[in-house]
């Protein structure tokens, strides 16, 4: 499924990834492992991982990552992505539970 995404979509999965990433505000080094294997898989080039290590950097703007703005036919893989970087820590913090939860919810 992730091979259906076009390169606006592949960016805009991992600017959400990364901003799940940033939820309990720290990037830990196991969230840097499974972004570093989600470009790999994605097949990013070398600007788009550079954008994604800049979003590792610093987290992107709350407004521009909008759940409603997923096609439908993607929303799924965006759960799936979302939730490997929640869990990738072993730790679920309170922020991440509430911030998956309302992303599940607007996404219906």
């Amino acid at each position: 499924m992730l091979d259906e995404l076009g390169r606006d979509e592949r960016l805009r999965l991992m600017k959400f990834v990364c901003s799940f990433a940033w939820a309990d505000l720290e990037i830990r080094p196991e969230e840097r492992e499974f972004v570093r294997r989600m470009v790999l898989r994605l097949g990013l080039d070398d600007d788009e991982t550079r954008q994604v290590q800049e979003w590792l950097r610093v987290p992107p703007a709350p407004e521009t990552v909008d759940p409603t703005a997923i096609p439908n036919d993607h929303r799924k893989v965006f759960l799936e992505a979302v939730e490997g970087v929640i869990v990738s820590d072993g730790e679920i913090a309170p922020e991440e539970r509430e911030n998956f939860r309302l992303f599940k919810d607007l996404l219906g």
